[in-house]
């Protein structure tokens, strides 16, 4: 099961680079992450998503593979390239992996402009460690599925940070 967390940060820059310390932990095999996405508003109130994975490209990607491959069978490499790209990268436009859109949006309307929350949904993670991480970044956790006792102690390493004594 995933765990899904939304902390904000008073700016994108900060967000960013917990999302990249948290990506680092994911290389030194203490967290598993299923999705990281940073949410920003503007002063406008407009609402931007910064996702880590990228479905249209990806889907890009793959469709141009398995284009080229009928492309080649058929004696039209090109045509079959162009085709399988451009069904790939709809295929992946309409794919929502990881954490609904939506959801975040909806939740980012709450934050002040010029801030951002980073939204992150864990599979798994040696806690203890991956805290110890990130609890120099400060911030405040706007939303968790984890269970009261966690995010206790995620919210009061977090708050340690941002108030030193």
């Amino acid at each position: 099961m995933s765990d899904l967390i939304a902390i904000v940060y008073p700016t994108e820059a900060k967000a960013e680079e917990v999302r990249q310390r948290l990506i680092d932990l994911q290389k030194e095999y203490l967290i598993t992450l299923a999705d990281a996405v940073i949410a920003t508003r503007d002063d406008s109130g407009k609402v931007r998503l910064n996702q880590m994975l990228h479905t249209t490209a990806a889907g890009a990607l793959s469709g141009s593979f398995w284009g080229l491959l009928v492309g080649v069978i058929f004696l039209n490499p090109l045509l079959g390239v162009a085709v399988g790209a451009a069904s790939g990268a709809v295929g992946g436009a309409l794919t929502d992996v990881g954490i609904n859109d939506d959801f975040m949006k909806q939740l980012a309307t709450k934050l002040k402009p010029g801030s951002a929350a980073l939204f992150v949904l864990v599979r798994e993670m040696t806690a203890d460690k991956v805290l110890k991480e990130i609890s120099g970044f400060g911030g405040e956790v706007l939303r968790s599925s984890l269970d009261e006792t966690k995010e206790k102690v995620l919210r009061d390493a977090l708050q340690s940070a941002s108030n030193p004594a």
